[in-house]
């Protein structure tokens, strides 16, 4: 797929936004929304991005004067909850959502019902995080890139581990390896908890972790943290370097989440709704929340969200189709 076919598309899962005068006629914004919202979410009860629209959910009808119903369709690494976003057409649902969910998904397994390039509208980009490269607490090198060169040289000998394949964990780990020259092989967990065992026990060599799992155990002592994955240093983990800035050249990854609508919402509605949640998250009190979460908070606009959505597409999907990742 080319870049001009994927701005092509990025800018269909924006049609939304471009209905123009007419649909804001049809629908006027003072009027919605009428009845109680329904705010979905593809992670069960206590998951990060749960508990991210759990904290959501109270401001958000305070502020459109409606109440907001978290509901958990759980299942397929989220795809179900974006599914029933994607086909609601009751001008009442949206959804919370991850990256994945909003980009590669159907890259990942072309049996996903809905496009999210083409059936979803962004909304607003609600916080962004890094992964954390960690290895164990005895790891070689004296700094990142005396780690890295030792990865090198221990080519398929070592191995990193990610909580399951087509996971960011896996997707960031094939992309450092192609910026790095590295050759671990991958060897996929039930998730992060039991990746962050083996690293302590030595059974991995190397791995990338949300900075709030990762930190924990670096500051334990059982971890050893290399380098985070965004352009520059992270506010969520201060005391780690980039990898960027230590010579992998042209590396920035992260995981975020985000509210998302169906593609054929009204243009009033979706700029009143993306208003509402832009001001919730920049506001101080869910600032500090989203932080104790692993959160750096953002607060798009739609458009801000759609170039997001376009960019990863186009970098984590060049990983996927160069490494044939499928999901079944």
């Amino acid at each position: 797929m080319t870049s001009t076919t994927l701005s092509r598309r990025a800018v269909l899962a924006g049609a939304a936004l471009l209905a123009g005068p007419a649909a804001a006629l049809a629908h006027p914004a003072r009027a919605w929304p009428s009845r109680p919202l329904r705010l979905i979410v593809g992670f069960p009860a206590g998951s990060s991005p749960d508990l991210t629209a759990r904290a959501l959910a109270e401001p958000l009808a305070q502020a459109l004067g409606q109440p907001v119903v978290v509901e958990n369709r759980a299942g397929a690494g989220g795809n179900i909850g974006g599914d029933a976003v994607a086909k609601a057409a009751d001008g009442h649902t949206v959804g919370l959502m991850i990256n994945g969910n909003m980009t590669i998904a159907r890259l990942l397994n072309p049996a996903v019902r809905y496009d999210p390039l083409t059936d979803l509208a962004p909304v607003s980009l609600i916080g962004v995080a890094p992964l954390v490269l960690v290895a164990p607490a005895d790891a070689p090198g004296a700094d990142a890139g005396g780690f890295l060169d030792a990865a090198r040289a221990a080519g398929s000998r070592w191995s990193y581990g990610s909580p399951g394949v087509g996971t960011v964990g896996h997707i960031g780990m094939e992309l450092l390896k192609r910026r790095s020259g590295i050759t671990p092989v991958h060897v996929p967990y039930p998730g992060y908890p039991q990746v962050a065992a083996a690293l302590a026990a030595g059974d991995l060599q190397l791995s990338m972790l949300p900075p709030a799992l990762a930190l924990a155990q670096i500051r334990a002592g059982k971890l050893r943290g290399i380098g985070v994955t965004s352009s520059g240093r992270s506010l969520l983990a201060p005391e780690l370097p980039s990898l960027q800035g230590t010579g992998v050249r042209d590396f920035d990854l992260e995981i975020w989440n985000a509210v998302a609508a169906p593609a054929g919402m009204p243009r009033a509605h979706l700029d009143k709704l993306a208003a509402a949640v832009s001001a919730i998250v920049r506001a101080p009190e869910m600032r500090q929340r989203l932080f104790q979460q692993g959160w750096q908070a953002v607060g798009s606009s739609p458009e801000g969200l759609a170039q997001r959505i376009q960019r990863d597409t186009q970098v984590l999907g060049g990983i996927v189709r160069a490494q044939s990742i499928r999901v079944d």
